[in-house]
């Protein structure tokens, strides 16, 4: 496992995209003094949280009762692939915080102690991996990684799934197999036929959402996730919450600290979304997806600049056009009879998440079109064995997005505003609106999003400073929103990193960064209202063996697995 930044990303990366995690606190079983004294804030303030009074009454309830019970900690399942030390067990939350002594959901929490000594531990470290729809129990194998060893001497790195993800009661909206069918195609500039196909299909899976989940769906919010976060810190017997968030894991970390600002230690928001409630979500993804095609212009320029290693052409212009042919050669005839169109465009927008998927991207193209696909395939093809997890995480990702905030419900307004951004930013624009058009057609209500930023009333208190940490061309979260929420957050500090678009920052190569990561989360001091980091190396091309007849070109090196989440 290597130095990589915990990713997360705002939305799955289109329909076939596997979803990978990158990225002394009390006994298991607390003290009922301990308990206490952890729940007591939370039922302080819980009278002047937004939202009606029967919910503000039920965060307070259900995190004075994870404080007594705490969480008995065990064996994790072995498909986690956790180290030994690591311990795994459940918390109960409300599916409803108006009725939170009806249905109840069980989240899966996985915790590592911290390596440092004992009078230098600072409690728990929660993290959340964005999406949504993302799991961030893998996020204790991280306290080995040579770039988290600082925080996870003094931290018990804990990770967990999100209500509807994973092992906390998954959501589904779609058979997995028809999901995760390959190969399809999707046209970039899709035609008046397509696109009734392509309403037809979001229709048919708003349907499934609702069939599968009936009334409960309405529940899945990041209003909901911040108020099972609160719990799960009073369960872990924390008085007050340290948190690392990522892409979208930074808005609902945000909404916390809007909810719950004296319940608040330290909190690290890694690549921030925008969170100005105009934005949520319609808007976000129409400038997510103007800001997708300045970062793919800055791979096709890479490449450019190595034609002597991929000849794929030597400026940005030819490299898109030896994309295009590989385009429409796969929507005749699929590689491997796995890769369509479709596969081609999940693949190929991890270069805009993720440097490291630079190079091999440039040599999967680069061999394909030299005649040999097998590469191609490797890069693109989907994993049947994922199809379950990829599945529950759009699900989960719909639901949270489409219940958060409104929605055009006119397919005049999604034609209209698409159709005059694909002219400009082609790339992914069509793909970015066909994931988000079951939002039209949605059953459960459309909620106001919660205006971030301090909150008056009684019990309020003030935020500590937090710190976000933002590329300055990062394409899922375009680096306006760090500026936002900075604005928003007094106090606040955004280090950014200049010139550069990986998105997700701590952890990576970047040393910079981590030690304003590092000095944040082990002293509590910020840079002061901001902090620039020089842009990380770019890649350089790997060697590889020319493609010949029934060869299969493997590069000398592997990228970093640290691509976003899907």
């Amino acid at each position: 496992m290597g130095a990589v930044p915990l990713n997360g990303v705002l939305r799955p990366l289109s329909l076939a995209l596997a979803m990978a995690a990158l990225f002394a606190a009390p006994a298991p079983a607390a003290t009922a003094a301990a308990a206490t004294g952890a729940a007591a804030t939370g039922a302080a303030t819980a009278a002047s949280l937004p939202g009606t009074a029967a919910e503000d009454r039920g965060v307070a309830l259900a995190a004075r009762r994870a404080a007594a019970r705490g969480i008995d900690f065990g064996s994790c399942p072995l498909d986690e692939e956790l180290p030994d030390a690591a311990r795994c067990g459940t918390v109960k939350v409300p599916l409803d915080y108006a009725h939170p002594r009806a249905t109840q959901l069980s989240l899966t929490v996985s915790r590592i102690r911290a390596t440092g000594p004992r009078s230098s531990r600072q409690g728990a470290l929660l993290y959340n991996p964005g999406g949504p729809g993302a799991s961030g129990l893998g996020f204790p194998a991280y306290a080995s990684v040579a770039a988290f060893r600082k925080a996870a001497a003094a931290y018990d790195f804990v990770g967990y799934a999100p209500r509807g993800v994973d092992r906390s009661r998954p959501l589904s909206c779609q058979d997995p197999a028809a999901f995760a069918k390959a190969p399809t195609n999707f046209p970039v500039h899709p035609s008046a036929a397509f696109k009734r196909k392509i309403v037809k299909r979001a229709r048919a899976y708003a349907r499934g959402c609702a069939r599968s989940t009936g009334r409960a769906l309405r529940h899945y919010t990041t209003l909901n996730n911040a108020r099972d976060l609160d719990v799960l810190r009073a369960a872990l017997g924390e008085k007050r919450l340290n948190f690392v968030g990522a892409s979208y894991g930074t808005y609902f970390g945000a909404v916390y600290a809007t909810l719950f600002p004296r319940h608040v230690r330290r909190m690290v928001f890694d690549s921030v979304v925008d969170p100005d409630p105009r934005q949520i979500w319609y808007r976000s993804n129409l400038k997510q997806s103007l800001a997708f095609e300045r970062r793919w212009r800055d791979w096709r320029r890479w490449v450019a600049r190595y034609d002597e290693v991929y000849h794929l052409g030597d400026t940005s212009a030819k490299v898109l056009a030896s994309y295009n042919k590989a385009r429409r050669r796969l929507a005749r005839h699929p590689a491997g009879g796995q890769v369509g169109t479709a596969q081609l465009q999940d693949a190929y927008q991890r270069t805009v998440y993720n440097d490291a998927y630079w190079d091999p991207s440039a040599h999967a193209l680069a061999a394909y079109l030299g005649g040999d696909p097998e590469p191609l395939v490797t890069l693109a093809a989907p994993d049947p064995a994922a199809a379950v997890s990829e599945e529950n995480g759009n699900a989960v990702y719909t639901a949270v997005q489409c219940n958060d905030a409104p929605w055009p419900r006119r397919w005049a307004r999604w034609n209209r505003d698409n159709t005059a951004l694909a002219r400009r930013a082609p790339f992914e624009t069509w793909d970015n609106a066909a994931m988000n058009l079951p939002c039209a057609y949605w059953s459960a209500p459309h909620r106001r999003p919660l205006t971030v930023g301090p909150r008056g009333g009684a019990g309020r208190g003030t935020l500590p400073p937090v710190l976000l940490l933002a590329a300055e061309r990062d394409a899922a979260t375009p680096y306006e929103g760090a500026k936002e929420l900075r604005r928003r957050l007094p106090g606040s500090s955004l280090v950014t990193e200049r010139k550069a678009g990986t998105h997700g920052l701590w952890g990576g190569p970047n040393a910079c960064v981590n030690r304003h990561v590092d000095t944040y989360l082990l002293t509590g001091r910020t840079p002061g209202r901001s902090a620039s980091c020089a842009s990380r190396a770019l890649p350089e091309p790997t060697v590889w063996s020319a493609p010949g007849p029934g060869a299969e070109p493997e590069p000398e090196t592997e990228p970093a697995a640290g691509a976003a989440y899907g």
